[in-house]
């Protein structure tokens, strides 16, 4: 029976195999630094499938590189075998929610989601850092090999617990000023590119900063032809001095996983919350009236005839106009001739564009407000709500039970605004939101309210958030989705002789392969994201001949994990017909158990997909 792998997806394994399927003969095989044997591809004879003039080292040619960029593209496809624990007491209503508040580093973490959740975010929203000089970036140290630079960057110390402190300062005075933040964002947006769903897309805050190296990376991970624009909008009212000019906007820098998937499924309409003067109605609905006439005449090759009675140059051709109005659309008025105007076309075929001035969006208002729903100033320049749920109506209009995933979550601007747009609009769109729990400088307002780190803030705020948007809408016992599961990254739940057996002796073989503080609940999980079942799905645990069973999505998963099951717990499980069932090798209560095992599932259940742990 195989076991499961524990660990994220081998993506340059994966990728090796794509290559082996176009071209066979370009892969061969070789030992790998463990004696294993391992496909690898033969990079002279795939150069030469591919170009008939190969481009010489050194030789001149457009690219965007900086330093340690080799070792960002490789750190993306680096496997991990960190997991997500599972957090109840932290979590709201965890066993009917579909939303996730994700603890840890946000690299570690899209490399745990990748598989699960490869294609099916609809939306990413982030606001990392801007780099203005001030402000702090991950310090992902590409020199040090893995397992030190998950101590050095504080991931998890020594003794393998997590720790917080995976941030440094981005000074100006540093000689890797670019260098470490595009060291940063780069294989972040590479794994997370993974996750989009093919008609997604994403939305980057960003400052002037670095706003033109973020398009460059964004052009190579997502492709130049997805770009769709830097949308500039206003975040701030007053006058500031310190600079020539008074900067008072941010970007948000806008791409397509797939712009032609994207708009084959759907007319992208970004829409403005400017559509005024829909003064007139009828059975059709609201609308205004416009011209009909051909602005430029005869300059502008618009067709020329009498109509009605009027003689002059015409938007449309005769035809057209005649049918327009034996639809009742073209209409006399002390103006002339014009047509009806939809509010409902409007919405459909009205496009945005890249600037949007809202007063709404201001961060001073958006800090306000925060500030009144928390009780206290206790987050610096949180995004304001507006914002998000102005990109939220462009993307998941048409698709409202979506995922929308920030992996800077922050305050969880981003949640609040997925479950206010829920509530307008019936949907059923799920958040999951990922942040690094920063520690609060101890001489905050947010430390002294006991917020010891920002995730305290941002889970508080999505509690509170969540009641005040049933109180708005008078939702109050309605079904509205406002809580989530809380899951804490940390290192695997099994010790390293899962991994690397050879480099055991013999003797700790046999030794337990679980790590003692886990919890029957943190190895489901983990079996969860190895078999690419979505976090956020329905768990019910029940007594089976007398042993705890975990029921995952109605009996997709059926898992068990105590010790001594005997053939008894094993037959009623495969009278179910789950479609896998998964268990300890510890868990048998002898070797008959193990023996039996396979003969009961193809006796009742021949179909399910059994593996061990």
């Amino acid at each position: 029976m195989e076991k499961l792998t524990m660990q994220s997806h081998d993506v340059i394994g994966s990728n090796t195999r794509k290559i082996a399927e176009l071209f066979p003969h370009c892969v061969t095989e070789r030992r790998g630094k463990d004696g294993t044997l391992e496909l690898a591809i033969d990079f002279e004879k795939l150069q030469a499938e591919l170009s008939n003039e190969l481009i010489g080292e050194g030789e001149e040619r457009y690219q965007f590189t900086w330093p340690d960029k080799r070792k960002a593209v490789r750190e993306a496809n680096v496997s991990t075998t960190s997991t997500l624990r599972p957090c109840r007491e932290e979590s709201v209503d965890f066993d009917n929610t579909q939303n996730l508040y994700i603890e840890g580093d946000n690299l570690e973490v899209l490399k745990v989601l990748r598989e699960t959740y490869l294609g099916k975010v609809k939306m990413i929203y982030i606001d990392p850092p801007y780099n203005t000089g001030n402000d702090f970036v991950y310090n992902d140290d590409f020199a040090q090999s893995k397992g030190h630079f998950e101590q050095a960057s504080g991931l998890f110390d020594e003794e393998g617990n997590q720790t917080i402190e995976s941030m440094q300062r981005n000074t100006e005075s540093n000689g890797r000023f670019h260098t470490d933040w595009l060291n940063m964002i780069y294989p972040r947006l590479k794994v997370a590119k993974d996750l989009l769903a093919n008609d997604g897309a994403i939305f980057i805050s960003i400052g002037d900063d670095e706003e033109a190296n973020l398009i460059k990376i964004c052009d190579e991970v997502f492709g130049e032809h997805n770009f769709i624009a830097s949308i500039c909008h206003k975040h701030r009212a007053s006058v500031s001095n310190d600079r020539i000019i008074s900067e008072n906007h941010n970007h948000l820098v806008f791409y397509a996983r797939d712009i032609s998937v994207m708009f084959a499924n759907q007319k992208l309409i970004g829409e403005d919350p400017k559509l005024e003067g829909f003064k007139y109605s009828d059975e059709k609905g609201d609308y205004k009236l416009t011209p009909v006439d051909g602005p430029g005449g005869a300059k502008k090759g618009n067709p020329h005839y009498e109509f009605l009675g009027v003689e002059g140059y015409w938007r449309y051709s005769k035809e057209t106009m005649q049918q327009k109005y034996d639809a009742g659309l073209i209409v006399r008025t002390p103006n002339g001739l014009q047509q009806k105007y939809y509010l409902e076309q409007a919405k459909q075929t009205r496009q945005t564009v890249t600037t949007w001035w809202d007063a709404d969006f201001l961060t001073s208002t958006a800090t306000k407000d925060f500030a009144t729903l928390m009780g206290g100033k206790y987050f610096d320049n949180p995004k304001s709500v507006n914002l998000l749920l102005r990109t939220l109506r462009m993307i998941t209009k048409f698709s409202s039970d979506s995922i929308i995933l920030d992996f800077f979550s922050g305050s969880a601007t981003t949640a609040h605004a997925v479950m206010k747009l829920n509530a307008e609009d019936g949907g059923n769109r799920k958040f999951i939101m990922v942040q690094l729990p920063e520690k609060t400088d101890e001489k905050s307002e947010a430390y002294k309210a006991g917020y010891k780190n920002i995730c305290e803030i941002g889970k508080e705020r999505i509690r509170r958030a969540g009641k005040k948007v049933k109180e708005e809408a008078g939702l109050q016992g309605q079904h509205l989705d406002t809580g989530f599961r809380v899951l804490k990254l940390d290192s695997s739940n099994m010790e390293d002789v899962y991994y690397t057996p050879a480099e055991f002796e013999m003797g700790s073989l046999f030794a337990e392969n679980v790590k003692a503080d886990r919890t029957s609940e943190d190895l489901l999980f983990q079996v969860m994201l190895d078999l690419g079942i979505e976090l956020s799905a329905k768990i019910e645990t029940e007594r089976i001949a007398g042993k705890s069973v975990h029921v995952v999505d109605d009996n997709y998963l059926v898992a068990c994990f105590d010790r001594d099951v005997n053939e008894s717990t094993i037959t009623e499980i495969a009278k179910r017909k789950p479609i896998y069932f998964v268990m300890r090798d510890a868990s048998a209560t002898n070797d008959n158990v193990i023996d039996n095992f396979e003969q009961i599932f193809r006796h009742y259940s021949s179909e399910t997909t059994c593996r061990m742990i």
